[in-house]
């Protein structure tokens, strides 16, 4: 930490009991530093063995220091980032909440990363996970605009004026979604077959869609190809950014490339929340 640099106590959050710190052997402060609320924690006694929320352990990742000498600091320097490619039926965290369901602890045994964003149970695809807590936030948050692409394999052959209507935006729920990128692919992709296979209707076709979405809502794509007609039957996200599935296998993971690393850096650096007079 610089030279001269005053740290402020804040009061406890409202979200955390003040009695807590006290008594508890874990015990957070938020701190500021040059009047903004960047540095988030001294931690006297911080044990690897605590139960820290997911939220609360991604929001102090980005900012843990250790300013009281010899603390023994569970958060380390050393980032790690990881693409999956998961496959359908497993739930996009580490806590299994039933014996029966399949979770990202079954495939991946580094520790302390989680997902930057999503995938629902019933999706395939490219998941990014990292124990960056800022760049995980920078990813996820809604006001920073990046691509993802998904092959959609929808019931029925969708017409122009439905690709028209994905793409320009359309109403689901009470949200119209940002215009897309829209395409019917001409051929079936090469993807591993999916266990359970799709249903299949003997006298109904089914094609595939290439949607490239810079925006996230839940399960907004299955909801996009319902409200033009064509229910979602199989969803599979190929690309993020930059990264790519490429011949990653199903259920494999690995550690980024030097280039694919600096890419993402550079990629979130290059984005920037809106001033407040531009969020209003």
């Amino acid at each position: 930490m610089p030279n001269g640099t005053k740290l402020k106590y804040s009061p406890c959050p409202n979200w955390f009991p003040a009695s807590r710190l006290g008594t508890h052997p874990w015990r957070f402060r938020l701190l500021f530093l040059d009047q903004r609320q960047s540095l988030l924690e001294l931690v006297p006694s911080l044990k690897t063995g605590n139960k820290v929320t997911q939220a609360f352990r991604l929001f102090l990742l980005p900012f843990a220091q250790c300013p009281i000498p010899h603390a023994q600091c569970a958060m380390t320097n050393h980032y790690r980032y990881i693409i999956f490619y998961k496959p359908y039926g497993v739930l996009c965290q580490f806590t299994k909440d039933a014996p029966t369901h399949r979770t990202l602890k079954d495939y991946i045994d580094v520790p302390d990363v989680y997902p930057v964003g999503r995938l629902d149970w019933d999706s395939e695809g490219l998941l990014l996970l990292t124990n960056d807590g800022q760049l995980q936030h920078r990813l996820a948050h809604p006001r920073f605009g990046h691509k993802r692409t998904y092959w959609v394999q929808v019931e029925r052959i969708p017409d122009a004026d439905a690709i028209k209507r994905l793409q320009t935006g359309v109403e689901i729920q009470d949200y119209r979604t940002q215009p897309a990128e829209v395409r019917l692919l001409p051929e079936e992709p090469q993807l591993p077959e999916r266990t359970p296979p799709i249903r299949f209707r003997k006298n109904i076709p089914t094609a595939w869609l290439e949607m490239t979405l810079t925006e996230g809502k839940n399960r907004q794509v299955r909801r996009m190809s319902a409200a033009v007609g064509f229910p979602t039957l199989r969803l599979v996200r190929i690309r993020i950014g930059h990264l790519q599935l490429d011949d990653l296998q199903l259920g494999q993971w690995r550690d980024l490339t030097t280039s694919e690393l600096q890419f993402l850096h550079n990629f979130s650096k290059s984005k920037s929340f809106p001033s407040k007079a531009n969020a209003l």
